[in-house]
């Protein structure tokens, strides 16, 4: 009799991925769609990294979706919060200063996983 073969791991979901990596943004940082899509293999999917954020509140475990923002530091996922001001709240109760829905200090807290994590 042949030996079974060994089971196929679970296939990886991308949604599940982006939400591991923004896991890992330390509190007080911030990364952008863009260098999490880039980091996981999907240079032109920050959209869809976006998209990973707006269902990050079915995830499992919690994801600090409010720690990502655009490339230009602007809070645009700020709609898909609670209430429009939770995502400010967040980064501020965090230390980040926020002035209008832009981080001005962007260039310092950014976090790009492909830096950090390497």
């Amino acid at each position: 009799m042949k030996p079974a073969a060994p089971a196929a791991p679970e296939p990886r979901n991308f949604f599940q991925d982006v939400h591991e990596v923004v896991r890992l943004i330390p509190a007080g940082r911030v990364s952008t769609y863009g260098t999490i899509a880039h980091y996981l293999g999907a240079r032109h999917g920050a959209r869809t990294v976006g998209y990973a954020m707006m269902a990050a509140h079915t995830a499992d475990q919690y994801v600090p979706a409010h720690r990502v923002v655009n490339r230009l530091g602007h809070l645009t996922g700020r709609l898909h919060f609670a209430t429009p001001t939770a995502m400010q709240e967040a980064l501020e109760a965090e230390g980040v200063r926020v002035d209008i829905d832009r981080l001005p200090d962007f260039d310092k807290l950014l976090w790009d996983p492909a830096v950090e994590l390497a």
